[in-house]
């Protein structure tokens, strides 16, 4: 959802942006709102040239399938699709240590792209374990720039109160953004839409 509102938001600011998933197995949900909020721009090929049915890890997908899928061939893809815009957004598959293809990781990718990396965190008991393990992995990539942008996704236990202000002050200088609930089903254009104001002010921080 991060990545589509960001890229619906940029676009209505008038920038030339594109977002993509290259990897996605399972559910096609996350393409399908990508390919929402820029109509005609890419094809689902394009958008996410690796998808795969089953939901496992993408290589164990493209094992089943025998397909091998490079390093090499991922950035590819990804560098034809930023050619074609100013700004990409590109969504990840899981965590840093998700295997994608033969002998890469998501880490990986992030690696060979050298680019600006948004980890996303869901509010909610266990969230400062989790997000301070992965900026620490994340900082042995040295990304370009790196921001945490925790989720309020409705879960309501004790921690939700406390977790933004923890975060934030154990992650300092990295900048920790709150993305607050938006309802049950926001995640489709009209939602963005409709809660345009907030989103503008919540997206022109995780992109400032």
């Amino acid at each position: 959802m991060l990545a589509a509102s960001l890229v619906h938001y940029l676009r209505s600011k008038g920038e030339r942006a594109l977002g993509m998933k290259p990897f996605c197995s399972g559910g096609r949900d996350d393409v399908k709102l990508l390919q929402r909020v820029q109509p005609g721009e890419l094809t689902d090929d394009d958008a996410n040239p690796f998808y795969f049915p089953e939901a496992v890890a993408p290589l164990i997908a493209a094992r089943k399938h025998r397909r091998k899928i490079t390093l090499a061939e991922a950035v590819r893809r990804i560098r034809a699709v930023e050619r074609r815009c100013d700004i990409l957004i590109v969504e990840g598959s899981g965590g840093l240590f998700v295997p994608l293809g033969e002998k890469f990781m998501v880490a990986g990718l992030i690696r060979a792209l050298k680019c600006e990396v948004l980890i996303v965190a869901r509010n909610r008991l266990g969230t400062i374990n989790h997000t301070l393990l992965t900026v620490e992995a994340a900082k042995q990539l040295r990304p370009q720039n790196m921001k945490v942008v925790l989720m309020d996704c409705g879960d309501r236990d004790e921690s939700i109160a406390t977790n933004l202000k923890t975060m934030r002050e154990l992650l300092a200088p990295i900048s920790v953004v709150e993305y607050p609930f938006l309802g049950q089903k926001p995640a489709n254009l009209q939602g963005f839409r409709r809660n345009q104001k907030i989103l503008e002010k919540v997206l022109a921080r995780v992109l400032e």
